[in-house]
């Protein structure tokens, strides 16, 4: 299988979207090719695991209520992992990795209420430190969409019925 190339026009993400970035599907690998002369092997590691790294690191910012994924296809996705309790850690993540680089797209929901840009910098901050320091690779965009708002009131209206 040939590596991914960053700036490559056409692939396929996790949910079998086609992507406008060209951002892999999680099951390549990518070499990490910037380690020691001194290393008696090659370290790969799964571009899902890249995905993982960047949707975790999203989660961890206040103000985030969800990373999740966009269009029907990554609707269906993500009810049919929800229902076989499957890993929802990448979801919504779609990551570009080459030998030294890598790049990720984020889909998330913000709480209403706190500043989307002051948000947006701190996930794409924190997605650049962990998948730095976990990798070793260089980050070179985290693009990220606020695809919808979350408002912790409607939470507390569903707890209360009006008829019991």
């Amino acid at each position: 299988m040939a590596e991914p190339q960053t700036g490559d026009t056409k692939s396929t993400t996790q949910s079998g979207q086609s992507t406008q970035r060209g951002l892999t599907p999680a099951s390549s690998f990518s070499v990490v090719a910037n380690q020691s002369n001194t290393t008696k092997g090659k370290t790969t590691i799964a571009n899902g695991v890249v995905a993982k790294i960047v949707g975790t690191a999203a989660r961890e910012i206040e103000g985030v209520h969800d990373v999740v994924g966009s269009g029907a296809g990554a609707t269906i996705s993500g009810l049919a992992t929800r229902v076989t309790r499957g890993d929802t850690r990448a979801q919504g993540v779609s990551v570009d990795v080459g030998e030294r680089e890598a790049a990720a797209s984020i889909n998330i929901v913000v709480v209403y209420g706190v500043s989307i840009a002051h948000v947006a910098e701190a996930v794409r901050r924190n997605v650049i430190d962990r998948v730095e320091a976990m990798t070793g690779l260089t980050v070179i965009a985290v693009d990220i969409s606020v695809s919808d708002l979350y408002f912790p009131e409607d939470e507390k209206e569903d707890e209360h019925p009006r008829v019991q």
